[in-house]
């Protein structure tokens, strides 16, 4: 099956009607539309919301808030580059932790020795494939006990909840990404999410090189608003996809009995369908080489590099 954007054709209309409403306003940027995508996503995610032009914006108006630079972050291995890259280019020490092999996310156990081992200032978890780190709570309740800032990488995890609960509200932040492959795209873009109204106060001037006092020191981080617009319609059509993926995805369960089987009460976005049996018409894996071995750090992380050897994703895309 051929890759397709989760796109509903039935929405070109809205999308064409916004365009002409933002042409004629002369306003390209900075105006209706991102303010009104931040509402919908905060509505959605239930935390207040800042909308960048990529998912790395976001991250790093976190992290300079957060003043990491010269500080450790533990970081899953078991994650795209742009985790652990956004860290090291805030000037931030990455120390890499294993994942469990039953969902690809962060292993408290492993997590819990680095802590004690490197002493960090943060931790990011990463929500793979479109459902939640089965150790979030317990994660979380480490860094709460401890002082530790809690990231929450969202990238995959739109519409996915745990009793209820969504990604980024356990941590101090969570940054989700629109970029195009994901479930609901604005072809670049991102998403800041917090319940802390001063991080995002900092990250509103972050995004816009602190204008105007400069005492924030940020860049150009700005969405246009034709994603905006884009991330609008999507984010008004994000039930109807996590709809559609999860009832595919419960007719994949009986084809596909080695998957990954989620705990009671979670809902995937199912940005990823994983199974650990090879399969001939695989969408490749979610990642297949483990960042430390990227960077060259002479750590022992077994299950990461078990899990890039050992699952495939079955194609599960939103056709209406």
């Amino acid at each position: 099956m051929d890759f397709q954007i989760a796109f509903d054709k039935r929405d070109l209309p809205r999308i064409h009607d916004a365009l002409d409403r933002i042409v004629s306003s002369n306003k390209w940027t900075e105006g209706y539309y991102t303010e009104l995508f931040e509402n919908k996503w905060s509505e959605h995610n239930e935390l207040h919301s800042v909308a960048f032009s990529s998912w790395s914006g976001a991250a790093l108006a976190a992290l300079d808030y957060f003043n990491l630079k010269g500080k450790k972050v533990l970081c899953p291995s078991n994650t795209f580059m742009a985790t652990p890259l956004v860290t090291m280019h805030c000037g931030a020490e990455v120390e890499f932790v294993d994942c469990n092999r039953y969902d690809l996310c962060m292993s408290f156990d492993d997590m819990k020795n680095k802590a004690e081992k490197h002493k960090p200032h943060a931790i990011w978890v990463v929500h793979i494939g479109g459902h939640i780190a089965f150790d979030i709570e317990k994660i979380a309740d480490y860094c709460r006990k401890n002082g530790i800032i809690l990231l929450e990488d969202c990238a995959h995890a739109h519409g996915a909840s745990w009793k209820g609960k969504k990604p980024g509200q356990w941590g101090d932040a969570g940054v989700y990404s629109f970029y195009a492959t994901k479930t609901i795209t604005t072809g670049e873009g991102g998403m800041l999410v917090s319940k802390n109204k001063d991080l995002i106060e900092f990250s509103r001037k972050f995004r816009n090189y602190g204008k105007f006092d400069y005492k924030v020191h940020g860049l150009n981080f700005r969405i246009t608003e034709f994603q905006a617009a884009i991330g609008v319609v999507q984010t008004e059509r994000l039930k109807d996809i996590i709809s559609f993926k999860n009832e595919y995805a419960g007719k994949l369960d009986a084809i596909y009995p080695n998957h990954v089987k989620l705990p009671d009460e979670m809902v995937s976005g199912y940005y990823k369908y994983i199974v650990f049996d090879p399969i001939d018409n695989s969408t490749g894996k979610v990642y297949q080489e483990q960042c430390h071995r990227i960077l060259k750090h002479n750590v022992d992380l077994p299950n990461s590099d078990w899990v890039s050897e050992n699952h495939w994703c079955v194609p599960i895309y939103y056709k209406p």
